[in-house]
């Protein structure tokens, strides 16, 4: 299995500085964000939106026209600079990037971001660049996610809630996709169980799974890479003592190199979920699954377990024991559990079932897809 990088980047274009600052940018650049001198674009006050405190969350207008927390708001709905934030992206998909996370889309009108992405060249690979746009959606207020799908993907904070809350009782697993609630639709929806923001108990956080809970963290995200909703993204995090805490480094304050222990763990710091295994090897299942719906859906207490169409099948259980014969959608054959790197197999009798054995109290789960067998070589951890 050979593993594609792409880089994706984090733009910041619904303001600039705060106000009261001033000094020289990481690019060398000096500012002054209370004259709204920003020469190294360039921008004047002419380019941002008129002073307003944003208090009201119910009112749309507020929200993308005023200043969040202070920061001096552009106003992208001005040609020049929907040109300067649309060259400088330009510039980044020209040196190989491949798309972006839009930081405050909330905070943008979604026409405005619609024009700028007009603007953007395809990649060099072909195609358009990839969005993603952060809209903080959890109902009770009148901007929803819907009005940025358009533009790409977007982040679905409520996803995190109801997979906590599934972790926590599975006999809820079932409806953790809750249009009811408004949640975005899956060809559009960016799910996640936890971000950098709502780990720190900002940005929506509270009710949500950390790598601080191991146990059950694995179980969540496992279960979101297995699930037939949206499209993933797997999180990793350095260890902090407070929301502000920057990631590990050195007395120069430079960010210090991420070691690899022998065990494939990360040192110094640095907690590294996307290389544990019960998460890694459920990349390469997802991959696998692709354009499959869940079917021979079974729970029973603290156990669950589903197919995906013909091409997968996934298990996994609170307690660390499982024990049971279940249909599992495949063709007959031999089988290689991903999550053990290959260590154990499952054998699919002629009528689709399977005898599912789980013993792991560290990595209380089970996957395995089409296609690979005992010999299979798993090598999707960087």
């Amino acid at each position: 299995m050979f593993c594609i990088h792409r880089i994706y980047v984090d733009v910041v274009i619904n303001h600039m500085a705060g106000l009261g600052r001033s000094g020289t940018g990481s690019g060398g650049s000096n500012f002054n964000s209370d004259n709204y001198e920003f020469p190294g674009v360039p921008y004047s006050q002419a380019d941002f939106n008129p002073y307003c405190s944003l208090n009201n969350y119910g009112d749309p207008d507020e929200v993308r026209n005023c200043y969040l927390v202070d920061l001096t708001d552009l106003n992208q709905g001005k040609d020049y600079v929907r040109e300067k934030i649309a060259g400088f992206l330009n510039k980044m998909i020209d040196i190989g990037v491949a798309g972006f996370r839009v930081d405050a889309a909330k905070h943008m009108w979604p026409a405005d971001i619609e024009a700028i992405e007009s603007r953007l060249n395809d990649v060099p690979s072909g195609g358009r660049p990839y969005f993603y746009q952060e809209v903080i959606d959890q109902g009770g207020e009148p901007i929803h996610t819907s009005e940025y799908t358009p533009m790409g993907y977007v982040t679905e904070f409520r996803y995190c809630i109801k997979l906590n809350e599934g972790i926590q009782d599975f006999g809820r697993l079932g409806q953790v996709v809750d249009y009811d609630w408004g949640m975005t639709d899956s060809d559009h929806a960016f799910v996640f169980v936890d971000n950098h923001d709502n780990q720190r108990g900002h940005g929506g956080g509270g009710n949500i799974l950390t790598h601080e809970n191991p146990h059950d963290y694995k179980l969540a995200v496992a279960f979101m890479l297995a699930n037939d909703y949206g499209f993933a993204r797997v999180m990793s995090s350095y260890s902090f003592g407070s929301s502000d805490e920057g990631p590990p480094h050195n007395g120069d304050d430079s960010t210090k190199d991420v070691p690899i222990n022998s065990d494939g763990s990360c040192g110094d710091g640095w907690v590294c979920e996307h290389r544990w295994s019960s998460i890694a090897n459920m990349v390469a299942f997802r991959n696998a699954v692709v354009g499959t719906s869940k079917e021979n859906y079974y729970q029973e207490g603290e156990e669950i377990a589903f197919s995906r169409g013909n091409k997968g099948f996934f298990a996994m259980t609170k307690s660390g024991h499982m024990d049971k014969t279940l249909q599992t959608g495949l063709p007959a054959g031999e089988y290689c559990d991903l999550i053990t790197d290959c260590a154990k197999t499952i054998t699919v009798d002629g009528n689709g079932m399977a005898h599912i054995v789980i013993d792991s109290d560290d990595n209380p789960i089970l996957a395995f897809i089409v296609g690979k067998i005992a010999d299979f070589e798993l090598k999707v951890r960087h």
